[in-house]
């Protein structure tokens, strides 16, 4: 029996994208347990929703978040990604706050 999971890879990607903002596609590969080529892709669709930035350091990347996005599903339009973030144990740091942070 396969381990149920809670998070789709969009999520578990985030989350350690949150913690690690520097990972490279292998690194994220084997954190999520899927190929390098899915983990380019699930970062493309993040960047073009605009819940990641692309920043090219070298030969690497890093990464940025944007916390005050919603999170897409009908249901929690009024959560923020940053919210689920720091439920997962992300401690934001930088120029963006979430909405909580800033009323």
């Amino acid at each position: 029996m396969s381990p149920m999971g809670f998070l789709t890879n969009y999520g578990l990607l985030l989350a350690y994208i949150a913690r690690n903002s520097r990972a490279t596609a292998r690194e994220l590969a084997s954190a999520v347990g899927i190929t390098e080529r899915a983990v380019r892709k699930l970062i493309t669709d993040l960047v073009e929703e605009g819940y990641l930035e692309r920043q090219r350091e070298g030969r690497r990347n890093r990464y940025e978040i944007n916390p005050d996005l919603s999170l897409r599903h009908p249901t929690y339009l009024d959560v923020a990604v940053g919210d689920l973030l720091r439920i997962l144990g992300w401690k934001p740091k930088g120029k963006k706050a979430s909405r909580k942070n800033r009323e």
